[in-house]
């Protein structure tokens, strides 16, 4: 009985010692702009690391004005996620400001950005770097991921294949989530794939989903921003001319011009659209909840 219980308690060791312990979760500190930049990298940093969110959610980036706690929070990081293309008009003077080493990472490395076209309604406060809207089309967050995944595997190499298994397995999530956009989108005749926005992110979702960009009510940054009378006719006899379905808004936009297009021409004006982030939780808590949110949306006002 004695030696059973010393073989047992000699086995349990030796199971103990083979079995890898769990990887402790990192104390690096890791931010990131947008919040739905911040899930993007959440799902490649898993357990191993806790990334925050710079920009609230419900907050235009194009608007975001940082604090001096934005600031403190930016001098504590040790890596910074951001979009980049230009989204981020406040991030030289805030790296400034905030001081220090840090690596960034710019999501978006890599990818071509849109430029303006004659007929594109484009933002025009976009046009010296291009559209940096990737994210709509979730082909590019793909590439998102993989950056991400190496600038952190740069940061902590020791978590290199932790984040690479990581990235694998949400890539697989996004060519999913496409894929269902595709079966989703099919549902609406392509002549009535007419995109009126308030802002002119959507570019790179109508051209992988097939989509036509009729015009965008603001053509500036500013969510202050209004077009001048004649932008808004023209807008208007589109819409009539086209014969356009919906006008679709996204979080926080001032819906006054919309509706005043919705009297003239009798189209639907939709509303709460997540482009720039996501929710605080609800419908649309993480970047693929947000993208099938919208998505659902938008077939339903069009088909």
């Amino acid at each position: 009985m004695f030696r059973s219980s010393w073989f047992v308690l000699g086995l349990i060791a030796i199971v103990a010692c083979t079995v890898p312990a769990a990887p402790r979760p990192s104390s690096l500190q890791v931010l990131a702009t947008e919040t739905f930049l911040a899930d993007i990298a959440q799902n490649v940093a898993g357990d191993r690391l806790k990334v925050a969110a710079l920009v609230p959610a419900g907050v235009d980036p194009h608007s975001f004005e940082p604090t001096p706690s934005d600031v403190r929070q930016v001098a504590a990081s040790k890596v910074l996620i951001v979009n980049g293309a230009g989204l981020e008009t406040y991030l030289d003077k805030l790296l400034q400001n905030a001081g220090g080493e840090r690596r960034v990472i710019v999501a978006s490395a890599g990818l071509i950005a849109r430029t303006p076209t004659e007929g594109d309604p484009f933002d025009a406060d976009h046009s010296s770097k291009g559209d940096p809207h990737f994210w709509l089309d979730p082909n590019n967050v793909v590439k998102y991921a993989e950056n991400i995944r190496d600038g952190l595997s740069q940061a902590d190499p020791d978590s290199a294949a932790t984040y690479a298994a990581n990235a694998r397995a949400y890539i697989a999530k996004l060519q999913e989530l496409d894929q269902w956009i595709v079966e989703q989108v099919n549902q609406v005749p392509l002549e009535q794939r007419l995109l009126v926005t308030n802002h002119a992110s959507f570019g790179y979702f109508a051209t992988r989903y097939r989509f036509r960009v009729v015009g965008t009510i603001v053509s500036g940054v500013s969510p202050d921003a209004s077009p001048s009378a004649q932008q808004m006719a023209h807008l208007i006899d589109r819409v009539k001319a086209m014969k356009v379905k919906a006008i679709f808004l996204e979080t926080g936009a001032n819906p006054q011009m919309a509706k005043q297009i919705a009297q003239e021409t009798g189209v639907q004006v939709v509303t709460d659209l997540y482009t720039h982030s996501t929710g605080a939780g609800g419908v649309a808590p993480t970047y693929i909840d947000m993208m099938r949110y919208n998505v659902k949306v938008i077939v339903e006002a069009l088909k």
